[in-house]
């Protein structure tokens, strides 16, 4: 764990990210907050681009939970077999489907207290939502993030809730609607976890990584 970067040296790293892209967005396909509760608790243990291709044909025939609970459990679990743990996470659609038209009106909750109540839906899961859909300032922390925020010192942390702590209290105001996005991009981009990218780092002479790659991977 790299130590805690100073107010400046964030400051300047956010900044370089954001003139990089100014408006970073997440790469699950969604068309409503529905498909989007549904797209991230898919993407536990899978990779986007997997979920993504499993989800276009299901979303054509169910973006709402009225429409996931007559496609049934069976009728899920055959759209996205492709992905791993998908009899578990077909069950899951359909409860969390169940629970959002019993309890919420069908429509998907805006607290992450009512968001983490539907099942397969963790703390992360409930802050990309409430971060892409709502617009509030949540931080999602996976592996890419953890690694990031770790090896810069941007936003340190022995564990995944340390490091949504260190965003929140660290990353200025003007940078925290974005700042999981970029730290996710980063990390899958460039701070790669076996071959960082550090000689095309845009924020190299500002990173605490003390083994940094001289030569691009």
């Amino acid at each position: 764990m790299s130590p805690q970067a100073d107010y400046a040296t964030i400051v300047e790293a956010f900044s370089r990210f954001r003139d990089a892209e100014p408006e970073p967005k997440g790469e699950l396909e969604h068309v409503n907050a529905f498909t989007l509760v549904v797209a991230v608790a898919l993407s536990a243990q899978a990779t986007d681009a997997g979920v993504n291709k499993a989800t276009r044909e299901l979303f054509k025939i169910a973006d709402t939970p009225e429409k996931m609970l007559a496609l049934g459990e069976e009728g899920v679990t055959e759209h996205i077999k492709t992905i791993g743990l998908y009899r578990n996470k077909a069950r899951n659609v359909i409860k969390l489907s169940r629970i959002l038209v019993d309890q919420f009106g069908g429509q998907v909750p805006s607290s992450r207290a009512a968001l983490v109540s539907l099942p397969g839906v963790g703390r992360k899961t409930a802050n990309v939502v409430l971060n892409m859909w709502f617009k509030m300032p949540a931080q999602a922390v996976d592996t890419h993030i953890f690694r990031v925020g770790n090896r810069t010192g941007l936003c340190p942390g022995k564990d995944v809730d340390a490091v949504e702590r260190a965003i929140e209290d660290q990353v200025p105001a003007q940078f925290q609607q974005h700042a999981h996005h970029w730290l996710i991009l980063h990390g899958r981009y460039h701070c790669k976890a076996r071959q960082p990218m550090c000689g095309t780092c845009i924020i190299r002479d500002l990173c605490a990584f003390e083994d940094k790659v001289i030569q691009p991977a």
